[in-house]
């Protein structure tokens, strides 16, 4: 009989994910290409607004440590809301029970993600603030596992993984086996402000999933 694990305690780095998934990083300088590139301008409304919660985080987080819950309510929430993801035809899936079974039959990985799903396809995972010096690269693997939990999305999927003060965006595609990640953002920086390009990003990946969707 199977052994059934948790996904924190089963998969750890990012040789876990590759031996339990069979996945290895994309060698392709191409093959995550979508969140590079010249995008759309932003409209005034909508830099003003994220101006304000680059502005607001910052004001948290003098506070100390800042939770998952604070993050999605001063700015993953208002976030979904600019991006239209809270409507159709989009659905918003949060904290989603994940069961993945290794394909050896010796063992099932369970697991609640903190995590907001939009379609099926993308993924956008929330991780613990209030541990400076976390970095979001150490939720990757986790994050390409909760990406594999689900039978029925398409092949290509994307996901943002975020402390709401750093974003990094993943490109997994699971009949290759093949993923990548982005650069890292950040609300750190003294001038400018990168939610600026995070959500031109998120933009350009959710209609490139629309696109493929509907063709």
């Amino acid at each position: 009989m199977p052994q059934t694990i948790a996904v924190t305690k089963a998969i750890t780095n990012l040789n876990d994910a590759h031996a339990a998934f069979h996945l290895m990083p994309a060698s392709e300088p191409d093959f995550f290409a979508e969140w590079q590139g010249e995008f759309p301008a932003l409209s005034e409304p909508e830099m003003r607004l994220l101006d304000r919660l680059k502005a607001r985080y910052r004001y948290y987080q003098t506070d100390g440590s800042i939770t998952e819950g604070t993050v999605n309510l001063i700015l993953l929430s208002p976030l979904l809301d600019l991006l239209g993801w809270c409507d159709p035809p989009y659905k918003v899936r949060g904290e989603k029970f994940v069961k993945i079974e290794i394909e050896d039959g010796d063992r099932i990985l369970e697991g609640l993600i903190d995590a907001l799903v939009v379609q099926q396809a993308f993924w956008v995972v929330v991780i613990e603030s209030k541990r400076y010096g976390f970095s979001v690269m150490q939720a990757l693997p986790q994050t390409l596992a909760y990406m594999m939990s689900n039978p029925d999305a398409a092949s290509k999927m994307f996901g943002c993984i975020t402390t709401g003060e750093d974003y990094l965006f993943v490109k997994l595609d699971r009949q290759s086996g093949l993923y990548d990640v982005s650069d890292k953002f950040t609300l750190s920086t003294r001038q400018g402000n990168e939610l600026y390009t995070v959500v031109q990003v998120l933009k350009h990946l959710t209609r490139n999933l629309t696109v493929e969707e509907t063709s």
